[in-house]
């Protein structure tokens, strides 16, 4: 059974950082599209970084140069390091993994950013 558990959100003020993880279960981390995405109420869920299956890094233009994803295969866990965060990067954070050998895409249950004085 495949699994994605998001942690790390909260309440941030402007300016400062956050760490989210997803730890991930029943799947092997390799050859995978992992990627975080966001959603806003009222608005398209999108995508805000990614790695390919190949390892390729892939960022939106609104976060490149605040934040940054990685992995840590060994225990199955992707991040995302988020810095300089604004108050339109407000959004529950969702992980989200799929292969082209899978019959679906999965999501974890997302975790809630806030970025507020």
């Amino acid at each position: 059974q495949v699994k994605l558990v998001e942690s790390g959100g909260g309440l941030v003020q402007p300016g400062g950082s956050l760490r989210l993880s997803c730890a991930a279960s029943g799947i092997i981390f390799s050859n995978t599209f992992l990627a975080w995405f966001r959603h806003v109420p009222g608005k398209e869920r999108e995508l805000v970084a990614s790695f390919s299956s190949g390892g390729s890094i892939n960022y939106a233009d609104f976060v490149k140069g605040r934040f940054t994803i990685s992995r840590d295969n060994d225990k199955n866990t992707l991040y995302l390091h988020m810095n300089t965060l604004k108050p339109e990067d407000t959004a529950v954070y969702y992980c989200h993994a799929d292969s082209p050998t899978w019959t679906k895409a999965y999501w974890g249950q997302g975790t809630q950013v806030t970025v507020s004085t």
